[in-house]
């Protein structure tokens, strides 16, 4: 078979000019090691590493799955120190500041709790442990409150002859 888009072989070829000449073989260097001359089976070793054969391990001795009773049962951990208590003010500033809130819609004298949920939530704002939406709630009602006071106090000024 041929094909028509092949070209078709012309007389000169590279390679040897005569068939009874055939390849040429170059004799190996010194560098490299000869060939074995018989292969070995797999799985047969083959040298190199050996070891020792191993040996079954001793076994330890079983845990107590289930502790006696008479046992304390509480690890004794001293070398853990407590965590310390943060002092919390947020909801305090909250509590107060409600409370300074109900007291200013009644009476004007109710602003010193406005006051103390004012230092509360300032302090609790400056904490960064605290609950910031907490704080901003104290300090928002008890502004409110001193807002309230000052208002009744004005009120109540105006209203008296208490200057002149």
């Amino acid at each position: 078979m041929t094909d028509e888009r092949m070209p078709r072989p012309t007389a000169s070829t590279q390679g040897p000019a005569s068939p009874s000449q055939g390849p040429v073989v170059e004799p190996a260097s010194e560098d490299v090691a000869p060939a074995p001359t018989d292969s070995a089976l797999p799985g047969a070793h083959r040298g190199g590493f050996r070891r020792e054969l191993t040996q079954p391990l001793p076994v330890a001795p079983p845990l107590a799955v289930h502790p006696d009773p008479a046992e304390d049962a509480s690890p004794d951990v001293r070398w853990i120190p407590p965590t310390p208590v943060l002092p919390r003010s947020a909801g305090w500033s909250v509590l107060f500041g409600g409370l300074g809130l109900i007291l200013a819609c009644f009476v004007g004298w109710g602003f010193p709790v406005g006051v103390i949920g004012v230092v509360l939530a300032v302090l609790a704002l400056r904490r960064p442990w605290e609950k910031r939406e907490t704080a901003l709630w104290g300090l928002g009602l008890s502004v409110g409150s001193l807002l309230y006071s000052a208002g009744w106090l004005w009120w109540a000024g105006t209203q008296g002859a208490l200057f002149g």
